[in-house]
């Protein structure tokens, strides 16, 4: 084994097995080249024979620099009862430009009686000539063993000689997976132990582990394996993947390097943990998983006082890491349980410094406006106006006059939404106040009014036009009451590298989101003043 880790990704094929994963050839080309950036040394890309997509897709690929990726095409051992130059599906990977070929064949006897149906002696031939019939044609080869642990559970003895039937036959890596994902880290790691001791050695080819998250070990499973000698390590962006996943190799990698020592890529990719995991989610239209470890919004979030005052006085007390190391930051979450010192530490964030009399008044404040349903740690952009407002210095964006929504269905079932606004609005470089009135149609009340007050607010803060909002919740407080209940609304905006949010509380849920609609406006409009972005509590993945 060569004693460095070498970072395999499979995304673009493992990955695509999971629930509502879909690309197009375009973007997974993107999603690659961004994994290149990152500095993982092997991609795989799929099957390049399996469909018309993935046919585009090496098409596209053999045309494309990757500073330092390499590409990997998957397949298959040889089916039985036709050798391996006969096999079409292995001389689609012989053929194509691709310089490693990743095939998977079986290790447990149960796959070999139920669904292959051959003896073991038989499914060792396949190994073996199809793993030297893609090297004969010049490719490095990496076997896949697939339910290697479960083939060990059953009989040592055979999958072992499954990994040397690949090897002997010129295997450059060879790798262990727990397809099910049912295998615990202690048993990774016996199994492990028995595969370096009875494979490794000086000269010996890579060992690898690939593993699923069906008990909640994926990352755990790899990491055993690695400290028993794995030195190829397979995971996909997120540990996106069939069922419960795959290994996560957003956490994989910085666990590797931080935490055991090996240096897998360089300080500079590390930092773009956090942006590539986001790029790829926003890809995908997925939310990213705010708890993630190292990457998620709620990694380094601190909300309890004694909390905030340990990271206050060291950092180190409650975070495990700097987290901008991993292309994260710390947050001070708001809320009822706050103390005095986390409300001047945000202060001192967005550049205020308030004395103890005026911290302890806004922790009343929001203890007051939490009871009524506000959720703070949740509207970064509603609690930084909630401190202008109680440090006198809050400037309204504009004063409201009136406005009216109008929701109208007719006998043909068209729904047709209509909203007016009246405000007045300061100009932006002094003087009278100018009354702006403006009616806009929307599919709802929410998005008619926004369309309304973008438009007039546009006349003066043409920027505001493009803020867009990302995301729409509304949670009722108090089932028992019906439709009399209370109604909480939060929103997320964003200019496009930033996103904030804000909320807004009303037995009337359209009064609850016009409150968090113009405080999304009016976040929106002090950063665009400020021009650096202090504040913002998330900081968006970059937009593809």
């Amino acid at each position: 084994m060569s004693g460095v880790i070498e970072l395999y990704d499979t995304t673009l094929r493992d990955g695509m097995q999971g629930e509502g994963m879909s690309l197009s050839a375009a973007e997974k080309l993107r999603v690659a080249h961004r994994l290149d950036e990152l500095g993982v040394d092997l991609i795989e890309a799929g099957f390049p024979s399996s469909n018309p997509k993935e046919l585009e897709l090496f098409s596209l690929l053999e045309h494309e620099r990757f500073d330092h990726a390499r590409i990997a095409a998957f397949g298959m051992t040889r089916r039985r009862d036709t050798s391996a130059e006969d096999d079409p599906a292995l001389r689609v990977l012989a053929e194509c430009f691709a310089p490693v070929c990743t095939l998977v064949g079986k290790t447990w006897a149960l796959h070999l009686e139920k669904v292959v149906r051959v003896d073991r002696a038989e499914n060792l031939r396949m190994i073996a000539e199809s793993v030297a019939f893609l090297v004969a044609e010049g490719k490095r080869v990496v076997y896949d063993a697939e339910h290697f642990f479960d083939g060990y559970a059953d009989d040592p003895r055979y999958s072992l000689e499954c990994l040397r039937a690949a090897i002997d036959a010129g295997a450059d890596t060879v790798v262990c997976c727990d397809t099910n994902g049912g295998t615990l880290p202690h048993a990774v790691e016996a199994a492990m132990a028995d595969v370096v001791a009875a494979l490794g050695g000086a000269g010996a080819p890579r060992i690898g582990i690939h593993t699923h998250d069906d008990t909640g070990c994926a990352v755990a499973n790899t990491l055993a394996a690695v400290r028993c000698g794995a030195d190829h390590v397979q995971g996909t962006v997120n540990g996106y993947g069939e069922r419960c996943g795959n290994a996560n190799l957003i956490t994989i990698i910085p666990n590797l390097q931080l935490k055991l020592g090996h240096e897998v890529v360089t300080e500079a990719q590390l930092a773009q943990l956090g942006p590539t995991a986001g790029y790829v989610a926003e890809l995908l239209n997925f939310t990213p998983d705010p708890d993630a470890p190292y990457v998620g919004r709620n990694a380094f979030a601190h909300k309890g006082g004694m909390h905030v005052a340990g990271v206050a006085a060291d950092p180190a007390t409650f975070e495990h890491i700097d987290p901008e190391v991993v292309g994260n930051r710390r947050e001070l979450l708001i809320s009822e349980l706050s103390g005095k010192g986390t409300v001047q530490a945000r202060d001192r964030e967005e550049g205020m410094d308030v004395d103890d009399a005026t911290a302890a008044r806004i922790v009343e404040r929001v203890k007051e406006l939490e009871h009524r349903g506000y959720h703070y740690e949740a509207a970064d952009g509603s609690f930084e106006l909630l401190l202008l407002k109680e440090t006198g210095e809050y400037e309204p964006l504009f004063t409201l006059e009136a406005w009216r929504v109008i929701v109208e269905k007719r006998a043909d079932g068209r729904v047709e939404t209509e909203a007016t606004i009246k405000i007045w609005v300061p100009p932006a470089e002094g003087g009278m106040s100018q009354r702006f009135v403006r009616t806009a149609e929307g599919n709802g009340p929410v998005n008619a009014l926004d369309r309304a007050l973008r438009d007039a607010l546009g006349e003066i803060h043409p920027h505001l036009r493009d803020l867009e909002l990302v995301n729409f919740k509304v949670r009722i407080l108090d089932e028992t009451k019906g439709t009399e209940a209370v109604t909480r609304v939060l929103l997320d905006t964003s200019d496009g590298e930033r996103v904030w949010g804000s909320i807004g509380v009303s037995e009337n849920v359209i009064e609850s989101s016009w409150e968090a609609l113009v405080d999304s406006l009016e976040h929106g409009m002090r950063i665009a003043r400020r021009g650096d972005g202090a504040g913002v509590a998330a900081v968006a993945p970059s937009r593809p």
